[in-house]
């Protein structure tokens, strides 16, 4: 696929936007989401399903190529819960400390912690279209921990990074690791990407 920048980030996510410039940084420019973009509600089965939903959805919008993703903590206690309902796990209306308590809460004091954040990205025209996955595997801390990174970041513990939470990792190690990280470095080589 043949990528002329910029390329839309679908994502009104402030934290997800500033990561992902981070991450790809001198590969990809990004643009930012036009304020009038539509709302594209993710209500596909599978990660796949809702990052193309909204990849093809604004690459229509713009006219040109959207980068989306979809993005989850799987719980192996939880039978893989949140997984595609991260976002609103917990219900309408919390944040992420309250998805987050929500989230300790339901696993309580169990002893089987394992988990793994999971990211599909898609890159879309709203008609050709190209995909990758990355993950980073780890378990759930009992208690949140840093103040870096957001989403669930304070309570996962994320197996390279020797005990600490993505909340207690600089950023420039969690962009080496993270489930975006790998995802993205997935996708580049699949793009044929313009020099102008």
């Amino acid at each position: 696929m043949k990528v002329v920048a910029p390329v839309t980030l679908a994502s009104r996510n402030d934290g997800k936007r500033r990561e992902f410039e981070r991450l790809a940084a001198g590969a990809l420019r990004l643009g930012l989401l036009p304020p009038d973009a539509p709302e594209v509600v993710e209500d596909g089965e599978t990660y796949l399903a809702n990052a193309r939903k909204k990849a093809d959805a604004i690459g229509r919008f713009t006219g040109g190529l959207a980068l989306a993703d979809d993005s989850g903590l799987e719980v192996d206690a939880l039978d893989g819960r949140p997984g595609i309902h991260s976002a609103r796990f917990g219900g309408a209306g919390l944040d992420d400390a309250g998805r987050t308590a929500h989230l300790l809460a339901s696993l309580g004091d169990a002893s089987e912690r394992a988990a793994r954040f999971r990211c599909v990205l898609v890159l879309s025209d709203g008609h050709e279209w190209t995909w990758a996955e990355g993950v980073i595997e780890g378990e759930i801390a009992r208690e949140p921990r840093g103040d870096g990174g957001f989403g669930y970041d304070p309570v996962f513990v994320a197996s390279c990074f020797g005990g600490r939470t993505l909340a207690e990792v600089d950023a420039s190690e969690k962009n080496v690791f993270s489930h975006r990280a790998v995802a993205l470095r997935a996708l580049l080589p699949m793009l044929e990407l313009a020099t102008r």
